[in-house]
């Protein structure tokens, strides 16, 4: 048409036209039946589901149930074949899914294929109501075989003689939800019409599922699709592909779809404000209870770019409408939740994004995923580890000719599997009815019940005030609230207005004559200690030394570190350890930082004190003891009672200030649980710079305890340290682990009667399982020096899974919170923040610091309550106890996947030939960020510890090199030093290719070749990585089974992605073939002997 005609059109006529062409469109785009070719392909959707049965046959996390119960007079031959004429109506039902050459494609069964109904009668059971569940269970949980078929069966169970129970089962590849209500409706007027002795009154459908297939080829073929694709990919680009949902237990290396399925009910009140509040807010139902969802994950695992999938029932027109298949599209819903914003922006987000999304919403999920070059894992399905549905089909109680029907509850058929780690369907027509679908690998039971919880409480406060940020609204349950502080109502009475050196000196009053200290053989009582304590707080005290001032203390391990510790308390100081292994820079720091006037030493080390301007006191086995009473000490609870320095992460030492108070709470805390008596006697190992050595030092002299001191040189040697172990009579003994693995090793097999501490860093199962039948006790104990040694404790026993931290020390509490430092339930990991009479006074000279890590305490009412942030991450277990996961800062986020490095050490540290482990993420070259593994024990293989790692760890945790050494760097206080650990010798440069080695890689990288397209190709490539998807590699492995004729299942490829790991893989399936093989001809030759032969045979053997 000329534009003249164009132009010459009156409005009314422009109008029209532009509808007439509207309508010509829509008619050229309808769907109609198709000429079928002789394979009908998959719809895209169908591809999806099928690439999932290849990677884990056998499972029935696809069925889809039909379940109804019916009560009344039921005529079974009209049910039995108004179910027959269900399936001869809907060609999707006579439908299996056969491959050749790695490609499926539709295979149509004629109409008079016979429906499988398994009929049964428990009418006389004992209970006929729970057989007919258990028998339906039973049915709906086998699995189909797509290429077999057939992928529709029934149940018919007699449970009364006017109560049935029906059961139609189909796999989803089949059919969908919307189906459901079809199968359903028609189902209804059938039987009603067969029972009435009238024929079926529905017409013949036109369209049949395999015309969609064939339409929807033509229609997304070319600018559609692209343009769609595009969408997509700017939508999803760089978006996360793992949401990190706190789970009950680690997620395994490969998915295996076991679920479960638990119901609960939005209160009809809250279900009725949410309506209402959607109807203002101007959105739907959905969004509202979406925009929750995604608060709810948000929360529980901090990621603010959440992906989360949706099902949408992809029927747009009108034809579909009645057509029995599988039309479900997914769509990935990316969800912004940056900047805290309020649930009514969050809202608006997902507005525009759930319109975005359904204006896009033909372009099939499996091409959207190709198109992102998603990295494939089978751990878990990529951006589609959360998903949410909104069903709005009816559910209401309908009748047949005589009888009255009742769907029966997803809940209630009780199904064994799960399509995603989490799924939350809302079923608007059951007043709010939330079904939670969840991966029983991950999940328990109850760990779900309190998420569906938290996710009425979210959605209570978000249309209560839409106006409250998402970081604000109120998680927590009131029964949750009250638990956690009954967890911290940790409340004891304690001598805190005392200093801590009385404690001391009223035990020396009660047991002067009782052994304070043995260090080389020798016994000082406590009346002796007492008198030299005396002695040098007066000499202190004559050098103006007192209250307020901080004392240097540079000794050896021996008795005058005791005397020097308790001389400068009782002179009302506070002491600063100084370790004279430390460098003298380090030392001289610490004094100046300190400003200490005073050094107190001994005399083999006064020349080396590194200060001039100090003064210095000596104080050794020469030194005066005039004797006589202690001096009183004027120290009051606020003040100072030592300076610890730890390391800073400017590389300069940070002064920690612990409080008399503080100190005196943790002592007589310690001394109740574990527990210290005047019968025990503590080895003291712990180097004075480190904090723990006050629970070896102090506790002991305030119980009337012997303290057996260890030197310098037996402390540094494991097998001297045994051998002192072992001649003396040992109670008490705290070490870090690397201490006590370091007895272990050198063959000490333990002590009666011991009570064992492990302290300073975390605890391995492995180890503490070695160190259970060393001892009569093991305890774990926790805290960071600003909270003053120890914070939780609690006793190790024998089990599995990592080591409890215990409960909060007396007068102590712990927070476990997020980012907006709102509290956590249990089993959500977040900072551990500690609260209490512990926490130091903060940094000394660092205000700022101490502004930063030492918080105003939210939680509690008392005036100027502070909070301590640790920096660990944490968690809640259900009984109350903690569990520390890591570091904050040990979390490194690679290749888009957020890793914990303690979860790739937990299992290493599983390994049989691993002592110890420890995972550091590398850039040692600028963006090239690789997970390295150091590893010490047994001569441990690099390759044998890839091939553990990969039966429990995906392959984005692998570490990229292992490296073996004969020992750890420690730290002054036996800790691993992270950052003195060495480059690992990287065999291949980044970007070079490796070319295949030997024949059978050779031939394998042909192979990826011709399925790829691609000239070059290395032994060490990843095919996903390449191009690769899941259809070629159906594909490549049909290819691979010709060719070597071997079994090789889908999942192969994802577990091995490169031609060298896939080579090996084929290797072994041949190898078991050929002994497969082997047996089979073994057998056949003694078939045909008789006994005597065989005997014969065997002697000659």
């Amino acid at each position: 048409m000329s534009n003249d005609r164009l132009d010459g059109l009156s409005p009314a006529k422009r109008a029209l036209l532009e509808r007439l062409i509207a309508e010509r469109k829509a008619a050229a785009e309808a769907v109609r039946p198709r000429p079928r070719p002789e394979r009908v392909p998959l719809s895209y959707g169908q591809e999806r589901l099928w690439v999932v049965d290849q990677l884990t046959p056998g499972t029935g996390a696809y069925n889809v149930p039909l379940a109804l119960w019916l009560d009344g007079t039921l005529d079974a031959p009209a049910l039995d074949a108004a179910l027959q004429e269900l399936v001869r109506r809907h060609e999707a039902l006579r439908t299996t899914l056969p491959s050749e050459d790695g490609k499926p494609y539709q295979r149509i069964t004629s109409e008079s294929f016979a429906l499988p109904i398994d009929v049964a009668d428990v009418s006389n059971e004992a209970d006929p109501r729970e057989a007919a569940i258990a028998r339906m269970r039973r049915t709906f949980r086998q699995p189909f075989d797509l290429a077999r078929g057939p992928l529709v069966r029934a149940l018919r169970v007699r449970v009364a003689e006017d109560r049935h129970l029906l059961l139609l089962v189909m796999h989803h590849i089949v059919v969908d939800g919307w189906s459901l209500g079809v199968l359903l409706r028609e189902l209804i007027e059938i039987y009603n019409a067969f029972a009435a002795q009238q024929p079926s009154p529905l017409v013949t459908t036109p369209l049949q599922y395999a015309d969609f297939a064939l339409w929807q080829r033509e229609w997304l073929d070319g600018h559609r699709l692209d343009a769609q694709l595009a969408y997509w990919t700017e939508h999803l680009a760089g978006c996360p592909t793992v949401i990190d949902l706190p789970s009950d237990r680690p997620r395994p290396a490969v998915q295996t779809f076991r679920g479960a399925t638990a119901r609960f009910v939005v209160p009809e009140e809250l279900y009725k404000e949410v309506e209402q509040f959607s109807r203002r807010e101007n959105v739907t139902p959905f969004m509202t209870f979406f925009a929750v969802y995604a608060t709810l994950l948000h929360r529980y695992t901090g990621q603010s770019d959440l992906p989360i999938a949706m099902g949408i029932a992809n029927r747009q027109r009108a034809e579909l409408e009645s057509i029995v298949g599988f039309f479900v599209n997914t769509l990935i819903l990316r969800n912004d939740l940056g900047g805290d914003p309020t649930f009514r922006e969050l809202l608006a987000r997902v507005r525009d994004t759930t319109l975005g999304a359904q204006a896009n919403q033909d372009a099939p999920a499996s091409r959207v995923l190709e198109a992102l070059r998603v990295e494939r894992v089978t751990s878990h399905m990529p951006l589609m580890q959360a998903m949410f549905f909104f069903q709005n089909y009816p559910q209401d109680a309908a009748s047949m000719r005589g009888l009255t029907i009742r769907r029966v509850a997803l809940d209630e058929l009780q199904p064994d599997t799960a399509q995603s780690e989490l799924s939350l369907y809302v079923n608007q027509d059951s007043v709010g009815e939330l079904l939670f679908q969840y991966s029983t690998d991950l999940f328990d039971g109850d760990t779900i019940a309190r998420l569906a919880g938290h996710f009425i409480t979210l959605l209570r406060g978000a249309v209560a005030d839409a106006s409250t940020p998402i970081g604000a609204l109120p998680l927590l349950t009131g029964d949750e609230r009250a638990q956690l502080a009954a967890w911290n109502d940790t409340r004891h009475d304690y001598p805190g207005d005392r200093p801590l050196v009385d404690l001391f000196v009223r035990q020396a009053a009660r047991t002067p004559d009782a052994v304070a200290l043995t260090f080389h053989g020798r016994d000082v009582t406590y009346r002796e200690l007492q008198a030299r304590v005396s002695d040098l707080a007066r000499t202190l005290r004559a050098r103006g030394i007192g209250r307020g001032d901080l004392v240097g203390l540079y000794v050896e391990r021996s008795v005058e570190m005791l005397v020097g510790l308790l001389g400068i308390l009782e002179a009302g100081a506070a002491y600063v350890p100084l370790d004279p292994g430390f460098p003298a820079e380090r030392l001289a720091f610490m004094l100046a930082d300190a400003a200490a006037r005073v050094v107190v030493t001994q005399a083999s080390l006064v020349e080396r004190v590194p200060s001039a301007s100090v003064e210095k006191i000596v104080v050794d086995a020469s030194a005066r003891i005039v004797g006589g009473d202690a001096i009183a000490c004027d120290a009051r609870p606020g003040d100072l009672a030592y300076v610890i320095f730890t390391s800073g992460s400017t590389g300069r030492p940070k002064g920690v200030q612990i409080t008399q108070r503080s100190a005196v709470n943790l002592v007589t805390s310690v001394a109740r649980e574990p527990g210290q008596r005047a019968s025990d006697t503590i080895c003291a190992v712990s180097t004075l710079s480190f904090d723990i050595a006050v629970f070896e030092l102090f506790v002991p002299l305030t119980v009337g305890a012997r303290i057996l001191l260890v030197d310098s040189e037996t402390q540094r040697d494991g097998a001297a340290l045994a051998r002192f172990i072992d001649a003396n009579d040992i109670t008490i003994m705290q070490a870090t682990p690397a201490t006590w693995r370091m007895l272990l090793d050198i063959g000490w097999s333990g002590k009666a009667g011991l009570k064992m501490i492990t302290t300073g860093e975390a605890c391995p199962r492995e180890l503490a399982e070695r160190l259970i039948p060393c001892c009569d006790e093991l305890w774990n104990l926790y805290g960071p020096t600003e909270t003053t040694v120890y914070s939780t404790l609690g006793p190790i026993v024998s089990g599995s899974g990592p080591i409890s931290i215990g409960k909060p020390v007396a007068n102590t509490q712990i927070h476990i919170v997020d980012r907006n430092f709102q509290p956590l339930p249990v089993g959500v990991p977040g900072e551990l923040l500690i609260g209490g009479d512990g926490l130091a006074r903060g940094y000394l000279g660092r205000p700022e610091l101490t502004a930063e890590k030492f918080i105003a305490d939210p939680f509690s009412d008392a005036p100027n309550a502070r909070l301590y942030r640790s920096g660990d991450l944490a968690t809640w277990r259900r009984d109350g106890t903690l569990e520390v996961l890591g570091r904050l800062d040990h979390q490194v986020k690679l290749r888009g996947f957020r890793i914990e490095l303690g979860e790739i050490e937990a299992v290493l540290n599983d390994h049989a030939s691993v002592d110890q482990a420890v995972v550091h993420c590398r850039e040692d070259r600028p963006g090239d960020k690789r997970l390295v593994a150091y590893v010490t024990g047994d001569a441990p293989s690099p390759d044998a510890l890839r091939a553990h790692l990969r039966t429990s760890l995906p392959d984005y945790m692998i570490p990229a090199a292992i490296v073996v050494l004969d020992r750890f760097p420690l730290t002054p206080n036996g800790k691993v030093n992270r950052h003195a650990l060495p480059a690992p010798e990287l065999a291949r440069e980044h970007d070079a290719v490796e070319l295949p080695q030997g024949a059978q890689e050779e031939q394998m990288a042909a192979l990826w070749s011709q399925i790829l397209g691609r000239e070059r190709i290395g032994r060490n490539d990843n095919f996903f990585d390449l191009g690769g998807h899941s259809l070629l590699a159906t594909q490549l492995l049909a290819r691979v089974q010709a060719q070597y004729a071997v079994d090789i299942p889908l999942r192969a490829l994802f577990e091995a992605p490169t031609v060298a790991r896939l080579a090996i893989k084929v290797a072994e399936a041949r190898d078991a073939n050929l002994a497969g093989e082997q047996l089979d001809d073994l057998l056949a030759q003694l078939e045909g002997l008789s006994d005597e032969d065989a005997t014969i045979a065997m002697k000659g053997l």
